[in-house]
């Protein structure tokens, strides 16, 4: 019995170490995809299109606002990278 009692408990902490993944580069590809939608979204309501840069010092304040908004999201990926998912 004393045995069966130590792979028990071995078997436990095995278990418990184990108990949390990290779902860290899908978690942080979601968000960040999700982003990006809000990003294009954004634009598009900006009548402007994403991803086409060259408007030199000219960028209208909407573009800025846009793009203020996908670097606040993208920072906040981070978090979601980072933690775990029990």
């Amino acid at each position: 019995m004393k045995g069966f009692a130590k792979s028990l408990l071995a078997l436990a902490i095995l278990a418990t170490a184990f108990s949390a993944t990290h779902a860290g580069p899908i978690a942080y590809g979601i968000c960040q995809t999700g982003c990006n939608a809000l990003a294009v979204a954004c634009y598009a309501a900006a009548g402007f299109t994403f991803g086409v840069p060259s408007w030199g010092a000219a960028i209208p304040a909407t573009v800025l606002a846009c793009n203020a908004g996908l670097g606040t999201c993208m920072a906040a990926c981070v978090a979601a990278g980072l933690s775990p998912i029990p």
